[in-house]
């Protein structure tokens, strides 16, 4: 019995040694835009995003797959990060705890922040809310010692700001919005502090006083699909439609930016850094569908994140005025350009290039004035409903 209990007694004083001092391995993200996803994923789009996040976070690597490394984020949180945005590092260590600090809330001439202080970077994820509006971002592996929040009266977006300690080593925040329309957000470390940047609604809601981003898909090797009659390229009418929306765009008093404005290759991660660089009010991203099945046709308009859906419904809506037949509005989509926080984005599939009453369609110069005008009216439709709310 002496025997067995001495075996236990070793057993246990072992186990709590590994638990102790672990052989963690750890890694860092790097490069330019680098992201969690949920799993790893099997379709064309990869696997789902669970969020952008910033390059230098220290994780711990618990596993790997041939394209992945996948990290412990919490106790009961894992995600999966591709390997070329992550790289093992040696002689790393983490405390126990990693303590939220004191907060700050402030505006300046354009934005409202949220300053969240902490003892060390950690990964964190973000999610918009609707009916109330809100930002929601999880910290993992912070525990709470916020004991106060400074809030300023220069904000002019946000209503409330507070957290809950939503498990041992998930600390949630909640920013709650004025305006039911969210208009976008980008979260960043500042040194040690998080900051969630957030964009106000435009005092004026009218379309001249905005700035419209216009993307068009594809470009230079990046040829897109092709039609199946013509063999036509969808890069060359995304841009044939980009420039016709431009002119009407510009000719209405609409400012806009082109993420390309002839056929030449741009990755969409320099397309994504152009745009937060050029920080539209929205995002019209122009595409052109294609299928195995010859028999789907049709308009269809794409968003990942529930917040940017008003825009992409009211952008559908008007192009089925062009007696197109209705694909869908498509939710939770995976798209890179459809990423993005910072501003509302709508990926517009505009037709079929395999189906061939689409296809003559796409390639009718009448049809890219048509597509102009609807997606001006679509813009204005939800500004006005935006007006309501």
């Amino acid at each position: 019995m002496k025997v067995k209990f001495l075996i236990l007694a070793l057993f246990l004083s072992a186990g709590n040694l590994l638990a102790q001092t672990p052989e963690a391995k750890y890694g860092k993200t790097t490069g330019q835009l680098p992201y969690l996803n949920f799993g790893p994923g099997t379709d064309r789009l990869g696997g789902a995003k669970m969020s952008y996040i910033d390059s230098g976070l220290v994780i711990r690597i618990v596993d790997s797959t041939k394209e992945d490394y996948i990290v412990q984020l919490s106790k009961n949180q894992q995600a999966f990060v591709p390997r070329s945005n992550f790289k093992p590092v040696a002689n790393v260590s983490r405390p126990d705890y990693v303590l939220t600090a004191s907060w700050s809330v402030y505006g300046d001439e354009k934005y409202d922040y949220v300053n969240i202080g902490l003892q060390e970077k950690l990964p964190y994820r973000s999610i918009q809310q609707i009916n109330p509006s809100r930002i929601v971002v999880d910290i993992f592996g912070a525990t709470s010692n916020t004991n106060w929040i400074t809030q300023l009266r220069s904000v002019k977006e946000i209503k409330n700001v507070y957290h809950e300690q939503l498990e041992n080593d998930i600390f949630r925040v909640t920013i709650e919005l004025k305006h039911a329309q969210h208009w976008g957000y980008f979260i960043s470390y500042r040194n040690k502090s998080l900051v969630v940047k957030i964009k106000r609604q435009p005092e004026k809601l009218n379309a001249k006083n905005m700035l419209v981003a216009i993307d068009a898909g594809h470009g230079g090797s990046n040829s897109g699909a092709s039609g199946t009659q013509s063999g036509i390229l969808e890069k060359d009418y995304t841009l044939k439609m980009a420039k016709a929306l431009e002119a009407y765009l510009n000719r209405k008093g609409v400012k806009t930016y082109m993420t390309r404005s002839e056929d030449i290759d741009v990755g969409m991660i320099d397309r994504t850094l152009m745009l937060r660089k050029a920080d539209p009010d929205l995002m019209i991203s122009l595409h052109l569908n294609s299928s195995s099945n010859a028999n789907a046709k049709g308009v269809s308009t794409y968003y990942r994140y529930v917040g940017f859906r008003p825009l992409t419904q009211a952008v559908l809506n008007r192009m089925l005025e062009l007696e197109l037949h209705e694909f869908g509005n498509v939710g939770s989509f995976n798209f890179a350009l459809s990423g993005p926080t910072e501003y509302p984005n709508c990926l517009l599939e505009v037709a079929f290039l395999t189906h061939p009453d689409d296809e003559k369609r796409i390639q009718d110069p009448a049809f890219h004035q048509d597509l102009a005008k609807k997606v001006y009216k679509g813009i204005k439709d939800w500004l006005k409903e935006v007006k309501k709310s």
